[in-house]
């Protein structure tokens, strides 16, 4: 995806982003291999994981993290939705249960202030 297509992608976002997760673990679907992560921005939607590894769109990858505010921890199945090689990659959480939305949503609403203690 070119930086201008990114942009144009940015501006349809359909909900915001922010930094809240920790502890973010990623595999790749019917693979073993550690994944290096920066931390990523979340919505109620997805989230953008920084990596340099390279996945092709529609992979499936499993999505281990913590929020961080609250400190629920949240294991879920994410789809790549486009690919920034040497960046990241943007992934759409799919069947997310009710209760893990609710989480999430929570979590986006706090302020930042109430950011759970460090385990």
């Amino acid at each position: 995806m070119s930086g201008s297509e990114y942009g144009a992608w940015d501006r349809q976002r359909q909900a915001p982003r922010f930094s809240c997760v920790s502890n973010l673990h990623v595999t790749y679907e019917g693979h073993s291999d550690e994944i290096a992560l920066r931390p990523p921005d979340i919505s109620i939607r997805g989230m953008f994981i920084n990596t340099t590894r390279t996945f092709p769109h529609g992979a499936v990858l499993n999505v281990d993290f913590r929020l961080t505010r609250t400190g629920v921890e949240i294991h879920t199945r994410g789809e790549v939705r486009y690919c920034l090689p040497g960046v990241g990659v943007g992934v759409e959480f799919v069947q997310l249960s009710a209760a893990v939305l609710a989480a999430i949503e929570e979590e986006i609403r706090l302020p930042v202030e109430a950011a759970a203690p460090h385990r």
